[in-house]
């Protein structure tokens, strides 16, 4: 089955990462956690392409990424970066177009349009098509920033907190969305009470090392999921069977 792999053997990208192998198999939905500067946003871009490690390869089914050109990663790997710097003005249906970009002069062009039929339904963004980006609610924003991801027709997404500044409805609007797609997504989340619905996998990072990887209820349940958070972290079971989470600080 075609897999993601990241060998590093060592140190990463300015010796920021220091990672053993890692592999993402094709279909699978991964959450990666962890404090603000654990080092999750530079996995995602090593796994994009965007940085290369010191050392070790990134292996994209059989073929190491950086062999391949940045319109080729393209075709295969979809990026949503934490921020971005879209111009307001930018009218939505443009700003999806571009995920075809890509495919331009291949004959994979000729499945542009329906591409892009298939992003727009998919994420409800009809409604808003030929509105500027910066009039839309931050719901609106994210769905047509996914949107474009999904015209790129990729194998996987790689996404660096995709329900930043949603609030919980659009947050599990989004995450719905998201976890229907028959992709490889990787996720950086925050909010640890979507992971286990979205996520059967989840990646715990700390100081630049992947500290725990398995099973999403097993791993939230973890003693360590307070250590790498440098907090107390209570999981509380609901009525309905789910789990969210109490934070508290040390000595609390």
């Amino acid at each position: 089955m075609p897999e993601v792999v990241l060998q590093t053997h060592g140190a990463g990208y300015d010796r920021i990462l220091s990672l053993t192998d890692l592999s993402v198999r094709e279909g699978e939905h991964v959450a990666l956690i962890g404090a603000n500067g654990a080092g999750k946003s530079t996995l995602l871009r090593l796994l994009a392409g965007l940085i290369s490690p010191t050392e070790g390869k990134i292996v994209l089914e059989g073929t190491l990424l950086s062999t391949l050109s940045r319109p080729a990663v393209a075709r295969e790997i979809a990026w949503l970066s934490q921020t971005d710097d879209v111009t307001p003005e930018f009218i939505v249906e443009d700003y999806i177009a571009l995920g075809r970009l890509p495919f331009r002069g291949t004959p994979q062009a000729q499945q542009d349009t329906a591409a892009l039929q298939t992003a727009i339904k998919y994420f409800r963004v009809e409604p808003f098509l030929k509105r500027p980006i910066g009039n839309l609610s931050g719901g609106e924003r994210q769905r047509v920033m996914l949107a474009r991801c999904l015209a790129q027709t990729p194998k996987i997404l790689l996404l660096d907190e995709p329900t930043n500044h949603l609030d919980l409805a659009a947050r599990a609007e989004l995450l719905n969305l998201l976890r229907d797609l028959p992709l490889t997504i990787v996720a950086v989340l925050h909010d640890l009470s979507f992971v286990p619905d979205f996520a059967p996998r989840t990646l715990l990072m700390r100081d630049g090392k992947i500290i725990l990887d398995g099973a999403s209820s097993e791993v939230l349940l973890s003693s360590e999921l307070g250590h790498a958070f440098g907090l107390n972290v209570h999981p509380v079971r609901l009525d309905d069977n789910s789990t969210t989470f109490v934070f508290r600080p040390r000595g609390t």
